[in-house]
């Protein structure tokens, strides 16, 4: 038992709107195997992992699972629900998993499973094909196996865990439905939203966290120098940098102080309450530990409060206690923090809603001052003090009291966050009464926290739970939510010529795009990168460029398959048509099948989904979706029954009438766009497919709100041109012979080309002609059919590095002996191996007034090189097919 392949599908996919992993598993010699005809297997496994019987599987109930590993499971299956149950179990829950036969490869399957961290998913992956495959071959040591692994994958969910803060902020983006995106795979950074609307957070600070706000608020002594300035009362101390200077600050001072270093943060390094010179300089060398300046100031009597301010307002205040145990009479302190810390509220630094208590120096030195120890046994009901600082991330508890703060106390700590510059702040205050306004002699702020943390607000110990997450989120998004404009288009053929039709609309508009394509990725119109860029990762560089106003993004079949969506919805998808292409691949081997594909975009749409009227597999699509999303159709057949019915059931539409692209907004008027002639990109309104992708643009156009004079002018100045779509629909010149270079691949391509060259001309119409290695025999004969019927003549070709694992000529010979059927024994098609030497021979049998198509060319250098003068072997063998 091998994994074959696996792919991470972080959006929505082929088998579910959210993440799912999917993994190609090959059972080799276990594949004639299952859990019912392998001894002891099913009762073992159920030993090991008793959380199986939950599993309610197809049946739909508890138990479901057992009773099917009763009755023979596929391997295949079981490595499914063993993946989910250790993803359970490393803290990671997750429940959706779907196992299907790879129809091609016999013994091989896809397995899909749901994961909440990725990298738990794939380790919990590889642990449970070891174990599936140990249990079916009797292997020994696998409840250690499982142990080991399980403690493994514990450890990679607490790596990538996302901290409890980020997480309370993240959760109420989602509520906002504001997307969000993990820029890092261990550190709490993200994206918030998309584009022009993009924020991003690091814990709790924001981007727009000034970074010389945040250096302030790390020096101590700055920051009471700057609130003091304000009229915010803070305590008398100094900045020292030795033991001595510590302790006569703490005498000049008179009484207790505080010792702290002057950067640090979570209570780390800082000692309250300090009288003695010993107290002094034990409290020195633990602020030295974390910093070399260090604070000592007047000890302000009273209890710690923690403000949250966001933005304008006071969000949240809690009353902050120090770690404390209570005593048992029984127990000892030691035996009374650890009963305490098995609570599972608490967790280690920031994973949980509350920290572990730490025995450490600090603890010790606690307890020494209430004359204890960590093996002292506590009074029953005694409650012991195990920290000085009342700090969460220390073991402390808080308390809501929002609805005590006086309005000057509200006032003072908004003022006080503005002072330092931040637009997110934790203020630290010390008073006797939380009810009272503070003047310095009652109270006094004590510190400033730029990146304050926010669970002792979300999940207090006792009081009113404040939804701070929300209240950030607020802050940095107000009434937005974050998304720009998304049109998502799909379909077999014309992709790329609708995704930049519908982008340059919308720059004539002066709207800042952000474009992918199969050809690269554009910002604004501006190439930033090339190639086939119609997936995952080139739609999230244009989601996550920060001047795009509006996303327009092909997505075609290969990214969907293999990472799934970019985005979790989309304003307006478009489905242009589904016809045969790429069939037996990736495990879609039917048309039906390419459509489940295809409907993955359609059903991402929130607002419109624009349809082909004449695709009857497109209208199914449509059928199917949400009734809140609107369906627009387009279609060349202004009497096609399908757009009739949608017309007259008040639906928008745009369609061919008399030579122009008419639109309609449900009423009784439609309206003239411009005429399919003006538009460059349909030669004249020959090329048919071109106004079809004309009509779907001007369609999502409509759905986006943009008035039909842009979308008519900007569809008479688009080019399809080497320059702007390359290899879609170039026309070029050639002594009088028109060429058309086109990237055709499959069948419906090459109809769509022969049907715009015979209506370019009256004269001859030429195809050079070739097909990528990796289609289906069925495929070849097609496109040679096609050709050998929509053309006078054909040349076949190939490329040499177009094989795929094809014999060099086989794909070519297919075709031609297609053609030559087609063609009834008619001569007329031939092979040439060179694409230039094909484009020659090709050309030379046209004059002027014909049409020549050379398509699926790579680019269109080949017709540039064949127009170079020829060498006398290759010039005498195509004058030969002349005679």
């Amino acid at each position: 038992m091998i994994i074959v392949k696996q792919h991470v599908l972080r959006g929505p996919n082929l088998y579910s709107n959210q993440p799912c992993l999917l993994t190609v598993i090959d059972l080799q010699s276990m594949q004639e195997r299952d859990s019912a005809t392998i001894e002891g297997f099913t009762p073992r496994l159920l030993e090991l992992l008793p959380s199986l019987y939950d599993h309610r599987c197809s049946v739909g109930q508890y138990g479901g699972f057992v009773q099917a590993l009763q009755h023979g499971a596929n391997l295949a299956h079981v490595v499914e629900h063993v993946t989910i149950a250790l993803q359970c179990l490393a803290g990671t829950p997750t429940y959706l998993g779907r196992t299907h036969a790879v129809s091609d490869a016999p013994g091989q399957y896809r397995v899909v499973c749901s994961f909440e961290l990725e990298q738990v998913a794939v380790e919990a992956c590889e642990l449970a094909l070891s174990l599936v495959h140990g249990l079916a071959s009797g292997a020994a040591g696998l409840p250690e196996l499982l142990e080991d692994g399980v403690t493994r994958l514990r450890e990679t969910a607490e790596r990538h865990a996302i901290g409890t803060s980020t997480g309370a902020i993240l959760r109420a983006a989602a509520r906002r439905g504001i997307p969000y995106h993990r820029l890092t795979e261990e550190a709490n950074l993200f994206l918030l939203g998309w584009g022009a609307q993009q924020k991003r957070l690091q814990a709790t600070i924001t981007g727009d966290t000034g970074h010389i706000a945040v250096g302030i608020a790390s020096d101590k002594q700055l920051t009471k120098a700057l609130l003091q300035e304000a009229g915010v009362p803070v305590p008398e101390g100094v900045s020292v940098r030795t033991l001595e200077q510590a302790q006569r600050a703490a005498r000049e001072l008179g009484g207790l102080v505080t010792v702290k270093p002057l950067d640090g943060n979570h209570g780390r390094g800082v000692t309250t309450r300090c009288g003695t010179p010993e107290e002094v300089q034990l409290a020195f060398e633990r602020a030295r530990e974390h910093g070399r300046t260090i604070i000592v100031e007047r000890y302000i009597p009273g209890d710690d409060y923690r403000i949250l301010v966001a933005g304008e307002r006071v969000v949240a205040a809690a009353l902050r206690r120090p770690a404390a145990v209570v005593g048992d009479g029984v127990s000892t302190v030691r035996q009374l923090v650890e009963q305490e810390n098995r609570n599972p509220a608490r967790g280690e630094g920031h994973t949980n809603i509350l920290t572990r208590i730490p025995l450490d120096g600090h603890a010790e030195t606690t307890l020494a001052a209430q004359g204890l120890d960590f093996d002292s046994v506590p009074a029953r009901g005694r409650r012991v003090l195990m920290r000085g600082n009342a700090n969460l991330s220390s073991g402390g508890t808080a308390e809501d009291v929002t609805g005590r703060l006086p309005p000057s106390t509200v006032s003072m700590c908004v003022r006080a966050a503005h002072k330092i510059g931040l637009d997110v702040a934790g203020i630290d205050l010390v008073c006797a009464d939380i009810t009272q306004t503070l003047d310095g002699r009652n109270g006094a702020v004590i510190e400033i926290n730029a990146a304050p943390g926010i669970r002792m607000h979300e999940y207090p110990s006792a009081g009113v739970p404040r939804d701070a997450g929300a209240a950030i989120v607020d802050s940095m998004f107000g009434q937005q939510d974050g998304r720009i404009p998304v049109v998502a288009i799909t379909g077999t053929n014309g992709k790329t010529t609708t995704t930049l039709m519908i982008d340059h609309v919308l720059r004539q508009a002066g709207i800042v795009t952000g474009c992918t394509t199969s050809e690269g990725v554009f910002l604004n119109g501006e190439e930033i990168k090339r190639g086939d860029c119609s997936g995952y990762w080139s739609a999230r560089t244009v989601l996550s460029a920060p001047e795009v106003e509006f996303a327009v993004l092909e997505t075609a079949r290969g990214g969907i398959l293999k990472r799934g969506l970019a985005f979790d919805r989309c304003d307006v998808s478009v489905l242009l048509n589904v016809t045969e292409d790429h069939l037996g691949m990736d495990g879609v081997d039917t048309l039906e099948q390419l459509a489940a594909v295809k409907a993955v975009v359609a059903q991402a749409a929130s607002n419109a989904v624009v349809l082909n009227a004449e695709d009857a597999l497109c209208r199914d699509i449509g059928e199917r979706l949400d009734s809140a999303v609107e369906r627009i159709y387009f279609s060349c057949d202004a009497d096609h029954p399908a757009l009739r019915r949608h017309l007259a059931s008040g639906g928008r539409a745009t369609w061919l009438q008399d030579g122009a692209l008419m639109a309609s907004d449900g009423g009784d008027r439609p309206v003239r766009l411009l005429a399919a002639a003006d538009m460059p990109s349909t030669m004249g309104g020959c090329a048919r497919h071109n106004i079809a992708n004309g009509l779907a643009a001007a369609a999502a156009l409509m759905a986006c709100d943009v008035g039909n004079g842009a979308i008519a002018s900007g569809l008479r100045s688009f080019v399809s041109d080497a320059r702007h779509n390359p290899v879609r629909g170039n026309l070029y010149d050639v002594n009088g012979v028109q060429v058309i270079v086109d990237f055709a691949h499959n069948p419906a391509a090459f109809a769509a080309l022969a049907s715009t060259a015979r209506a370019m001309t009256q004269g001859r119409t030429v195809a050079v002609v070739t097909s990528p290695g990796d289609r289906r025999e069925r495929d070849f004969q097609q496109v040679g059919g096609i050709c050998g019927a929509g053309f006078d003549m054909v040349v076949f070709y190939e490329w040499d590095s177009e094989h795929r694992g094809r014999a060099p000529g086989e794909r070519a010979a297919m075709m031609l002996a297609a053609a030559n059927a087609a063609r009834g024994g008619e001569a007329g098609a031939v092979l040439e191996a060179e694409p230039a030497q094909a484009l020659r021979l090709g050309l030379s049998h046209c004059r002027p007034g014909d049409v020549l198509v050379y398509a699926c060319g790579a680019s269109v250098s080949e017709l540039v090189e064949a127009l170079r003068p020829m060498d006398p072997v290759s010039a005498a063998r195509i004058d030969a097919t002349l005679v």
